[in-house]
C-alpha cells in the first residue's frame, strides 16, 4: 500500500483513490474533501472507522453516519450531537454494538427500544441505561441473562428479590 502523498491532499481524484484502498486515508485529504459526502462514503464503505476523520458537516448526516454505525456500532461517538438522539441511527448501532449506549441522548437512555437492543448483546451497559429503566423487569433480565454481572446496576430492591431475576443469578442445581 503507497503512503498518502501529502502534496495531492487537494486532487479529488488522488484522495478517491487512496480512500478506496484504506478508508482511514481520509485522514490526510484536505478539509473540503472531508467536506465531500462522495469521498467520506468511498472512505467508510473501506473502513466504517474512517467517520472519524470526516467534516463537522457529514458528522451530521443521517445517511453518512448510517452507513458507519450499522457496520461499526461504537462509530457512533462520532457522531453529532443532535444524531445520538436520534432513535432510529442509534436503534440501529446498539443491534450491532450494545456499548454505544454510552454515547446515546440522555432521552434515548430512556428508551425501551434502545436499551433492550443494547442490553441483547452488552449486559454491563444497563449501566448507561435511565434509572427509570434500570427498574423494567424485562430490561434487567435480558441484561443479567447476556451478563450476570449487570445485577450491579439493578435500580430496585424489589426487583433484586424477584424470583426470576434470583433464578437467572442463581439457577436451582438439577438434581
Amino acid at each position: 500500500m503507497e503512503e498518502f502523498d501529502l502534496t495531492k491532499a487537494n486532487d479529488k481524484q488522488y484522495a478517491v483513490k487512496m480512500v478506496n484502498e484504506d478508508g482511514k486515508n481520509l485522514e490526510f485529504v484536505s478539509d473540503s474533501l472531508k467536506d465531500d459526502k462522495d469521498i467520506v462514503i468511498s472512505a467508510i464503505k473501506q473502513n466504517p472507522v474512517a467517520l472519524e476523520f470526516a467534516s463537522q458537516n457529514l458528522k451530521n448526516d443521517k445517511d453518512v453516519v448510517m452507513l458507519s454505525v450499522q457496520n461499526v456500532g461504537w462509530t457512533a461517538c462520532y457522531a453529532s450531537e443532535k444524531l445520538r438522539d436520534d432513535k432510529e441511527l442509534m436503534l440501529a448501532g446498539v443491534k450491532v454494538d450494545g456499548q454505544i449506549l454510552y454515547y446515546a441522548s440522555k432521552e434515548l437512555r430512556d428508551d425501551e427500544d434502545i436499551v433492550l437492543e443494547a442490553v441483547k448483546n452488552k449486559g454491563l451497559i444497563l449501566k448507561y441505561a435511565s434509572n427509570r429503566l434500570r427498574k423494567n423487569k424485562n430490561i434487567v433480565l435480558t441484561a443479567i441473562k447476556q451478563d450476570k454481572r449487570a445485577k450491579e446496576y439493578i435500580a430496585s430492591e424489589e426487583l433484586k428479590q424477584d424470583e426470576d431475576i434470583k433464578n437467572v443469578l442463581n439457577p436451582p442445581s438439577q438434581e
